[in-house]
């Protein structure tokens, strides 16, 4: 391992984008996919029915043409995203390969956390929205005020299987320019091909290790906001 202990810092940085990539495609999954839940649970048909079009054709589609049209083809179309090029971010230089990255996870793991979510809302018992309904509570009160609440106690173990692919699947945006985990695995390789073991052990610890923190960090949460029995 020494090539990646010689370049340590190049190491951390890798996964410091690869969490950046977890994190902000994390956030934006999880709002996304629980507004796209209500939705599919609400009286309104049409966005019922939107929202099971988009859960239909994203859950679907690879997550590798997903990021080949938001790379590919849409500055092709005319998306550029010069708005959000090169934002500096807490001292650091963060191009728009790194939002388009963002884009696609986001539109890709939103598919499955809405299902996740959607069977949470489903576990609920009926009741539960009746008592609501008959206190006078509107549709989108009884969502976030009773039934979501619960529903997030019984979704907390599929979401976190959600959360660990989008952690994985990030090592995607290694082949679209962004110097995460992964490319910078392959570039270590390329450099050190008679260390490869070692530096696929090294990358493999890393994630381990990410996924572990996902994990542990699900447990406390299913542990603290868990009901006694």
């Amino acid at each position: 391992m020494d090539a990646v202990i010689s370049n340590f810092d190049e190491y951390l940085k890798a996964f410091g984008l690869t969490i950046g990539l977890f994190v902000v495609s994390g956030i934006a999954s999880l709002v996304f996919g629980t507004i796209l839940a209500v939705l599919r649970v609400g009286p309104v048909s049409i966005l019922n029915k939107a929202a099971a079009l988009y859960v239909t054709l994203f859950r679907n589609t690879p997550l590798l043409m997903i990021f080949v049209f938001i790379f590919i083809a849409m500055p092709v179309l005319g998306y550029n995203f010069k708005v959000v090029e090169n934002v500096e971010i807490a001292g650091y230089n963060v191009s728009a390969f790194f939002f388009r990255a963002c884009l696609a996870l986001t539109l890709y793991t939103a598919a499955f956390v809405c299902e996740a979510m959607r069977s949470g809302v489903n576990a609920v018992p009926l009741g539960q929205a009746e008592a609501g309904r008959a206190i006078g509570l509107t549709f989108s009160q009884s969502m976030t005020l009773v039934i979501l609440p619960q529903a997030t106690r019984a979704v907390i173990p599929p979401m976190t299987s959600v959360m660990i692919a989008l952690a994985k699947n990030t090592s995607i945006a290694a082949a679209f320019g962004l110097a995460e985990a992964t490319a910078t695995m392959r570039a270590f390789t390329n450099n050190n091909a008679d260390q490869r073991i070692g530096i696929f052990l090294a990358f493999a610890i890393g994630y381990i290790i990410v996924v572990e923190v996902i994990s542990l960090s699900s447990y406390l949460v299913e542990r603290k906001v868990r009901v006694a029995r």
